[in-house]
């Protein structure tokens, strides 16, 4: 199993990235995927979560500025991040999760700086 994240960076307040997870090794489309962030000396946090039916979930940090999907037939999964904040400063881990077969599995993270 793999999860390799990309597309962090660093970018001013105000500018846009667009984080992307390449999954393998497992039925990707079966599972629901999450991506998580851990900014220094915090608790790793939930940001956004897709079902395998699509359905997409949102902390209140990332509502309205964050959007997940999910492109299945490539095994992808993306968060886009507009009207970045210095408090979106984190790494950021893509989550595969399916709970009926215990499964939980994580990236290695993707940094992301916000900063002028």
């Amino acid at each position: 199993v793999q999860l390799v994240e990309s597309g962090g960076g660093v970018v001013q307040p105000g500018g846009s990235l667009r984080l992307s997870c390449a999954a393998s090794g497992f039925t990707f489309s079966a599972y629901a995927m999450n991506w998580y962030r851990q900014a220094p000396g915090l608790e790793r946090e939930w940001v956004a979560g897709i079902t395998a039916d699509r359905v997409t979930l949102y902390a209140d940090s990332a509502k309205g500025r964050f959007t997940i999907s999910r492109d299945n037939a490539k095994n992808t999964l993306s968060l886009q991040m507009n009207s970045l904040k210095s408090e979106d400063t984190a790494v950021y881990y893509c989550n595969a999760r399916r709970v009926i077969v215990k499964a939980d599995y994580w990236g290695q993270g993707t940094q992301v700086t916000v900063s002028s």
